[in-house]
């Protein structure tokens, strides 16, 4: 369950875009909002206060006096005031603002962003600034797809996280999708880890398996979404080290897709 959701405000169209999202989230699950500014130096904390105030006060007049809303203000650097308020509030989810565009173009992707999505463990939803909750939770833009390599896919309680999102849109199916070049075969333990993942989705959820043959990851997922535009979600798993996911290839797919992308730690 999504019982608290962390946003870092800077003030910008898209992280206020991002808030709405998160926003209709916490609605939906009855979770609690917590938005976090982080103050530079010269930055004026009165300001930043007032601002917070006045987001609060929309927030409510948009989604009721029951939405369960919070800020908080530190003076301090971007990550490890995330990563304190994640610990702290043992948040599930961090959700994140970014500039977008139309079809698979190209974007800007904010330095912060990409930071965030490098050092932060906890799963990380990017919402471009021309995504919509409504457009994501409509008939024709139910299916999420969980790009993987099938090795060691994320931690349970992202998992959880995936599910708990997917199961908020309307006759959602997952898939579950692998790219390899042409002529392989999946080894042992990744035929058993997509089984795994088909079978921990399936009670509730609808699943699918894709493969799309590719020497390049990076395309065959951009071909795949290309092909199919009922996608309203892109789930993708950063590592460390190994695998084909790297954490370029996350910060890559952050800058070119139209679509919330939800980013999980392996």
């Amino acid at each position: 369950m999504l019982k608290t959701i962390i946003v870092p405000v800077d003030f910008s169209d898209e992280a206020g875009n991002a808030l709405l999202f998160a926003a209709e989230l916490c609605k939906r699950t009855d979770g609690r909002l917590s938005i976090l500014h982080v103050l530079s130096d010269e930055d004026s904390e009165a300001a930043a206060l007032s601002q917070l105030e006045a987001l609060e006060r929309r927030l409510k007049d948009s989604f009721g006096s029951e939405l369960q809303c919070s800020s908080l203000l530190l003076r301090d650097g971007l990550i490890p005031a995330l990563e304190s308020q994640v610990k702290s509030q043992n948040a599930d989810l961090v959700v994140m603002g970014t500039k977008g565009a139309t079809g698979l173009k190209r974007i800007f992707i904010g330095s912060n962003t990409v930071k965030v999505l490098a050092h932060l463990k906890s799963p990380v939803l990017v919402v471009p600034e021309t995504a919509r909750f409504e457009a994501f939770n409509r008939t024709g833009k139910s299916r999420v797809v969980l790009a993987t390599d099938l090795m060691e896919v994320g931690e349970d309680q992202a998992l959880d996280v995936l599910a708990e999102i997917t199961s908020l849109m309307i006759e959602p199916k997952l898939r579950i999708l692998n790219v390899r070049p042409k002529n392989t075969s999946l080894g042992f333990e990744q035929a058993m880890e997509r089984s795994a993942l088909l079978t921990r989705f399936r009670e509730n959820i609808e699943t699918e398996r894709i493969t799309v043959f590719d020497s390049n990851v990076m395309d065959g997922i951009k071909f795949y979404l290309h092909k199919h535009d009922d996608t309203g979600l892109l789930a993708m798993v950063a590592r460390d080290t190994g695998g084909l996911f790297q954490r370029h290839f996350t910060h890559e797919m952050a800058s070119i897709t139209e679509y919330p992308l939800l980013v999980m730690h392996g």
